[in-house]
């Protein structure tokens, strides 16, 4: 058997210079891969966070039946009922999107998105838009009950329309740099459950009754500005600009918290 060069083979070595110089397909742009990887969490996650989504429900309509006994009304009610409507968000878009990160980055399954070609902007956008769309019916049901239990005006629910995608927003990115910066599954989860608790005592209970140092850890917490916003809209003349003031603050937080958890991403999946 004989081996012949490829350099005496008619147009060889064009054709294997052509192969090298063949061009990669382009990587998919950032909206197509978003939309693509948040079905695609939506779907799978869906069987499986339900049932957690029902404990996050129950878990806040027991808080506000709890408080009902110690606060009968005013500005303490409405902040005892927006505190324990965003919970539910909390719930789900911090801790158990932290949980969902660190196993990811655990068991490798960040391997298999870095194969992809889409942007790490998209991997975390996408999981927790999908994250945080889960706690829309648990957070409606919950605010509804919290106003006939207390008495409270339903006139300007519709806010939840602005408040769970912006509130969702920064706690999803907060849960997802948590998960994704921790060294351990099991940081992740206990990170995850920190933040939950934090966004329970410091927003369900009235302002008015924690110190003053305390008030201003609740300041630091993204979740505040959410039920702040929230709050304000049970009054008889809502404050629309305070109002405004509180969302806008939750937008900026929430493109800080998930710039941040993209840079947490890059950074978990290259190593």
């Amino acid at each position: 058997m004989s081996v012949v060069s490829a350099d005496v083979l008619p147009g060889g070595a064009l054709a294997v210079e052509e192969q090298g110089a063949a061009e990669l397909s382009p990587r998919a742009r950032l909206w197509p891969s978003l939309v693509a990887v948040y079905r695609a969490q939506l779907s799978r996650a869906r069987v499986a966070r339900i049932p957690l989504l029902f404990v996050a429900t129950f878990q806040s309509i027991g808080i506000m039946i709890l408080m009902r006994g110690v606060v009968d009304g005013g500005g303490e009610a409405r902040a005892v009922v927006a505190g324990s409507a965003v919970l539910v968000v909390a719930f789900v878009a911090l801790n158990l999107l932290a949980q969902y990160f660190g196993q990811l980055r655990a068991n490798g399954g960040l391997d298999h998105y870095a194969t992809l070609p889409v942007p790490p902007a998209a991997v975390v956008l996408g999981a927790a838009g999908a994250y945080a769309s889960f706690t829309v019916p648990g957070t409606v049901v919950t605010a509804v009950f919290g106003c006939l239990l207390f008495g409270l005006p339903m006139t300007h629910l519709w806010v939840l329309v602005a408040v769970i995608p912006l509130a969702g927003a920064a706690l999803a990115g907060l849960g997802a740099a948590l998960g994704l910066l921790a060294p351990r599954p099991e940081f992740a989860t206990l990170l995850g459950q920190l933040g939950m608790s934090a966004a329970l005592l410091l927003g369900v209970l009235p302002a008015e009754r924690l110190p003053e140092v305390v008030r201003l850890a609740r300041d630091l917490l993204p979740s505040t500005y959410g039920v702040e916003a929230f709050a304000r809209t049970f009054g008889g003349d809502p404050d629309w600009a305070l109002v405004l003031g509180d969302l806008a603050v939750c937008a900026v937080v929430g493109v800080i918290s998930l710039a941040v958890a993209t840079w947490a991403y890059r950074r978990a999946a290259v190593r």
